[in-house]
């Protein structure tokens, strides 16, 4: 089956071209979603470059529904070797609205349980399957949101708080060969966006789209941290992708090398790393 990896959320967005960059690269790629018909088209394309796919309709709200979808994945992958927590629950129009957080609908709430806990319970079911093999990654999607203003409090509360999560799960992880990161992306070239007309952008984002990295580049960084041999060196950290894609030797579909927003947006805060026996 070559590698099985996981992508929560897969339908559409970041989710959808990390699954058709791991299919190019020949892998077992579980999908889970909401919508029956999207899970459909991304199987399809998940055959067409190559890879084996395997669609769970999947609530990540609902824990019995991701319970029964992690028993799937067991049943019919026999294990998983990369699980990226992508799932979230995003009302964008809401999000990106002007306006202090309590102007704005109580719902956007819902990305601290559709993304940060429910990147805690897919890990939660995912890590026994992992240790046992004696060896995994598990990547959430983070983003500079945790570390600066973007979007608002619900926003960043669910950002910092996963790329404290996976510090934390690493440590617990260590002992047995799997890495637990955070991944934060750049601005992402979505399907949705590449299919608007140009003319309908605000100019400063026409002006900054070059830049964007496809969804695919997640995917191929992704699959290289997992083949690279300091992988465990970088486990706990959050990683900006750009910069994670240079130190791998990895460039984007069109041949770019992303950029990082550190200096416009913020660095990652690096774990404390307890000495032997400071662990309470």
């Amino acid at each position: 089956m070559g590698i099985v990896t996981v992508v929560t959320g897969a339908t559409r967005g970041l989710g959808r071209g990390i699954a058709r960059e791991f299919a190019s690269k020949g892998a077992t790629v579980v999908v889970t979603g909401r919508n029956e018909a999207d899970l459909a088209q991304v199987a399809g394309e998940i055959e067409q470059r190559g890879g084996t796919p395997i669609t769970i309709a999947c609530d990540h709200s609902d824990d019995e529904s991701v319970a029964s979808a992690f028993a799937r994945i067991k049943a019919e992958a026999g294990g998983i070797d990369i699980l990226v927590n992508n799932a979230a629950a995003v009302h964008a129009m809401d999000l990106i609205a002007p306006g202090p957080f309590w102007e704005k609908p109580l719902h956007l709430v819902d990305m601290i349980d559709v993304g940060l806990r429910s990147n805690y319970v897919a890990a939660w079911h995912a890590a026994p399957v992992m240790a046992a093999a004696g060896k995994g990654l598990i990547a959430s999607i983070s983003f500079y949101g945790a570390v600066s203003y973007f979007h608002g409090a619900a926003y960043g509360a669910a950002k910092a708080g996963t790329d404290k999560m996976m510090a934390d799960m690493a440590v617990d992880l260590a002992p047995h060969g799997v890495a637990a990161i955070s991944y934060w992306p750049g601005f992402i070239l979505t399907d949705a966006v590449r299919a608007m007309p140009l003319e309908m952008l605000p100019p400063d984002m026409r002006e900054a789209l070059p830049n964007w990295e496809t969804p695919e580049f997640t995917g191929r960084v992704l699959h290289a941290l997992y083949s690279a041999p300091d992988l465990m060196s970088l486990s706990g950290q959050a990683l900006i992708g750009a910069e994670l894609g240079q130190r791998l030797g990895v460039k984007d579909t069109d041949g770019k090398q992303p950029i990082s927003y550190r200096e416009a947006m913020g660095a990652p805060h690096m774990p404390f790393t307890p000495v032997s026996g400071e662990q309470a």
